[in-house]
């Protein structure tokens, strides 16, 4: 079981807007040094991205990798299943340290037994949809993940261009899922893109290349936090 995974949900609705790092962007010649970094600069979130070839035409890292990072940092994995028939792996990566479990509507949709599968085993479930999957595919998943997450870009490489019409699904999917699930948005988010997403209710943004390409990772951080929080509406 993972290790506290339920607990930090709690921490992290108290904590937003919350910006999560795309480790697909890190520097893996230096991945204890980046995670270092992040933690120094009061990183609360980490977006892990897992691609298998075949739901995505990309591959990233597995669990191995995962384990590593684990062993470097506390703070919190989300870790973003881009694979096809993921009920089969769930455990390995429960067993490596992930607290939150994000699986893809198209891959499985009818997700129930799989969100189930993961809250079984004590970690946070999330059902995440490409741009071009309407909100009333996520149906199926309501009551029974912790996380929505909206692709503003195509899944499977990063550094892609922000699409504005992503933010249209943000008020469906509150309306479909109630207050207490956690709104998250992955592609091209920074300084240009974060305060719409924001506006629009998004509490978390994972973010790549806003973070890893600047100078400081806690300034970049930081600036768009507060960039998010002031135009943040309340529920």
């Amino acid at each position: 079981m993972s290790r506290n995974s339920l607990a930090t949900l709690e921490l992290i609705r108290q904590e937003v807007p919350v910006i999560a790092p795309s480790m697909l962007k890190c520097d893996y010649g230096n991945l204890q040094r980046d995670i270092q970094l992040l933690d120094d600069a009061g990183t609360r979130l980490y977006h892990l991205d897992v691609m298998d070839g075949h739901f995505v035409p990309n591959l990233s890292y597995g669990p191995m990798v995962i384990e590593r990072m684990r062993e470097c940092t506390d703070v919190t994995f989300d870790c973003h299943l881009m694979i096809s028939n993921p009920e089969k792996y769930i455990g390995e990566y429960v067993k490596v340290g992930c607290d939150w479990l994000t699986i893809h509507i198209e891959a499985v949709p009818q997700p129930q037994d799989v969100l189930k599968q993961i809250r079984d085993a004590g970690c946070g479930a999330g059902i995440a949809l490409n741009p071009g999957t309407p909100v009333s595919a996520l149906a199926p998943a309501v009551g029974l993940c912790d996380v929505v997450l909206i692709m503003s870009v195509e899944p499977g490489f990063g550094g892609q261009k922000f699409q504005p019409a992503a933010l249209e699904k943000v008020a469906q999917i509150r309306e479909l899922f109630g207050p207490e699930v956690l709104i998250s948005i992955d592609g091209g988010i920074g300084p240009d893109t974060i305060q719409a997403a924001a506006a629009a209710g998004v509490q978390l943004f994972v973010a790549g290349s806003s973070v890893f390409d600047q100078p400081c990772y806690e300034s970049a951080i930081s600036n768009m936090r507060s960039m998010a929080q002031s135009v943040m509406p309340s529920l």
